[in-house]
């Protein structure tokens, strides 16, 4: 099959978008198909195979973020040129309403998938939440419902959009872990790069630093867990400016046992963060799967996060990790106990791998392929 993904977010900005569209596109050319991706253009970024761009500006509120102008001449006879078998939308918005619009052109089925909790990021709009969010669930609604299929990362965010009327089938894929990267771990590189205590346990999070991920809440734990289990150090890992969060990991008292990573870590460099981590701590509520959980899971770590969405979809509580209510006394006892009951810990580690295989990005790959095919089929999806 050849494949047209049209996509609002990919490098060099990076976000779970991007890293699924490179996951499934990886995996999908692995089994033999093609894939074309349609994606802003970024000041600086070199033309490569497979990957066309569309002019495109910053966006006044989200730095770093490009906004394509979804226009180009000739991209319909491209698109002909190309012979593209099936468009898979990955945003409802600019490139992802072109790519649909395409589609019913072309007489083409059209995918969506429903990345992003779209009503819970309004605060990057400048106009008052209780108006934009009605019309961003309205939106997203029609647009899942403009489709041929919808793709929901989790069984939950299927139930979601089943409740708020998308008429079209909704298939839950997650996107997929790609397991070889955590297979050669180095589990003392982090601790004497840091230059950690043997008997120091290192509590991780993964998260771009920006408002929805929750991160002064996850600060706040940590100075809690400190409190229940004082040696005990925290590596928060993302992109963005790292200085608000230092401040207040300052006011907390606990600014010299956290260190904050702001920059982005190539891949092999990320495993080892995780490979070098006791426990993975997630605070974040707006999250849609959380593909950085599958990713902890695959490097061994229990995982403890606030129950909310897709995340309760990816761990299972009391076997892989904990799941616990949005409160910081809540959260930082299950850390607590975790790093207090070494079996306990080792034990869950080893369960979070088996989760992480059920998700193995192959695997995933081979049942959005199917869904593909089914429609491809006279019968349908």
């Amino acid at each position: 099959m050849r494949i047209a993904m049209f996509t609002d977010s990919y490098y060099p900005y990076l976000s779970g978008v991007v890293r699924s569209v490179e996951t499934f596109t990886q995996e999908l050319t692995r089994l033999g198909h093609q894939v074309f991706i349609f994606a802003p253009l970024y000041p600086g970024v070199k033309t490569e195979p497979g990957i066309f761009r569309f002019f495109s500006l910053p966006a006044p509120t989200k730095a770093g973020f490009s906004l394509a102008v979804p226009f180009s001449p000739g991209l319909g006879r491209f698109l002909r040129q190309l012979n593209v078998d099936i468009i898979h939308c990955h945003s409802p918005f600019l490139l992802g309403q072109a790519g649909n619009w395409w589609g019913r052109r072309l007489g083409l089925p059209v995918v969506f998938t429903y990345h992003t909790l779209y009503d819970q990021y309004v605060h990057y709009v400048p106009l008052p939440s209780f108006v934009t969010r009605p019309l961003v669930v309205s939106w997203a609604r029609a647009f899942c419902n403009s489709c041929q299929l919808v793709v929901a990362p989790t069984p939950i965010v299927k139930a979601r959009l089943q409740a708020q009327g998308v008429k079209t089938p909704v298939l839950a894929i997650p996107t997929g872990i790609d397991l070889e990267e955590f297979t050669d771990p180095e589990p003392k590189w982090l601790r004497a790069g840091l230059r950690l205590a043997p008997e120091t346990k290192i509590v991780l999070s993964v998260a771009r630093f920006s408002r929805e991920k929750n991160l002064g809440f996850l600060l706040r734990t940590f100075a809690r867990i400190r409190q229940l289990y004082p040696q005990v150090h925290l590596v928060l890992v993302g992109i963005g400016s790292p200085a608000g969060l230092a401040r207040l990991a300052r006011r907390l008292g606990v600014a010299a046992a956290v260190t904050l990573v702001g920059r982005k870590l190539p891949r092999a460099e990320l495993a080892k963060y995780y490979a070098g981590s006791d426990v993975f701590l997630y605070t974040s509520v707006t999250e849609t799967q959380g593909i950085i959980i599958g990713e902890a899971q695959a490097a061994g770590l229990p995982v403890v996060a606030v129950k909310a969405f897709g995340v309760g979809d990816m761990v299972g509580d009391g076997v892989d990790g904990w799941l616990t209510s949005l409160e910081a006394e809540a959260l930082a006892a299950r850390v607590a106990g975790l790093l207090q009951n070494e079996a306990l810990r080792l034990e869950m580690g080893q369960r979070a791998k088996q989760s992480a295989r059920k998700i193995a990005a192959d695997r995933m790959a081979g049942e959005l392929a199917a869904a593909y095919g089914r429609l491809l089929r006279p019968e349908g999806c």
